[in-house]
């Protein structure tokens, strides 16, 4: 799909002017791929590098203050069984008069905030490379607040579901870190080269900023990644520890009523009414529930303080602190 901008008060506006200054292709269909070779004599190379999610970042120059830039930039969230934060690419092509934006997903949102203040083609390229560094960090403080959130879940949880969710949001942070530092390696070519675009004094100001900015984000993932990869594997413990909590739980509740179980069949087969056959079975039977209401009792306590470490705790099988001392 094409659409065409132009400038009006320092904001990008939607015009049907197909000499227009802005001309945004997005998923281009083949007539208008035929029409970017044309225009712009393109290749099906620079093509198909604007379009790959997989390309590397790059600045390369032509004749007559001509310019490609392949840039990474965050794709929109996905909210699905698992939250992908991943990176696409887009072409800017700079010509002279016109900028031509290629991207294989959504056209860029000009009626933001970053992108006011426009009145020439390189403040254009200026904002939207500043657009792409606040759009990275909007997202990184997405994804710290999404681990925060998932951690506090691992602690209580004794299934993958959240864990699996770490791990994507792992795997999206190394695509994060890889497409910030190539972009940062484009931003230093293109401020090495601020002649070859006609950058007046402010602006290549503003594009040192840029780099700055970009180096700044780049360092925060880079930090985020590690630290995520670093509480994979205790977080991963931790579910193993909740599981193993759970186990000791249900085994010591079969303990406990492993035994009252074997009384209560014993009594289920008519040999405790024959036992009891000079008592009203009222009370044989209450005397049976109360009995074993101490038993379990007794066996909880038992079972706990040997799990706690502390042992038996019946003092009266230790010799006696006097004597123990005399010896």
């Amino acid at each position: 799909m094409k659409i065409n901008y132009g400038f009006r008060q320092g904001e990008v506006h939607r015009v049907d002017d197909d000499s227009a200054p802005i001309r945004v292709y997005s998923a281009p269909t083949r007539e208008e791929r035929e029409e970017l070779r044309y225009a712009l004599n393109l290749d099906d190379y620079d093509l198909d590098a604007a379009l790959d999610p997989e390309e590397i970042p790059r600045l390369e120059f032509g004749e007559h203050g001509a310019a490609n830039i392949i840039w990474k930039r965050p794709k929109n969230v996905s909210i699905g069984a698992q939250l992908r934060f991943d990176v696409s690419s887009m072409g800017m092509f700079i010509r002279p008069y016109t900028v031509v934006l290629v991207t294989a997903d959504s056209e860029p949102d000009f009626g933001e905030r970053d992108f006011r203040g426009v009145h020439t083609l390189n403040d254009l390229l200026l904002k939207l490379l500043l657009h792409t560094v606040h759009h990275y960090l909007g997202h990184l403080k997405v994804i710290k607040q999404i681990n925060a959130e998932l951690g506090s879940k691992i602690s209580v949880s004794m299934e993958n579901r959240y864990y699996l969710q770490m791990l994507a949001l792992s795997e999206s942070l190394i695509y994060y870190v890889d497409g910030i530092e190539a972009n940062v390696a484009v931003l230093t070519k293109l401020r090495a080269s601020t002649h070859r675009l006609e950058l007046n004094p402010v602006q290549t100001d503003a594009l040192h900023d840029i780099v700055l900015d970009m180096q700044q984000c780049a360092r925060q993932a880079a930090i985020y990644s590690s630290v995520l990869s670093g509480l994979m594997d205790a977080r991963g413990a931790i579910i193993n520890n909740n599981v193993n909590t759970l186990l000791k739980n249900l085994t010591l509740i079969s303990v406990i009523f492993l035994p009252l179980n074997l009384v209560a069949s014993i009594g289920g087969m008519s040999e405790f009414s024959a036992w009891t056959a000079g008592l009203d079975w009222r009370v044989s039977y209450g005397l049976l529930v109360i009995g074993m209401t101490i038993a379990g009792w007794f066996g909880l306590r038992l079972i706990v303080r040997l799990a706690s470490g502390r042992g038996l705790g019946w003092h009266w099988l230790r010799w006696p602190r006097r004597l123990r001392r005399q010896r």
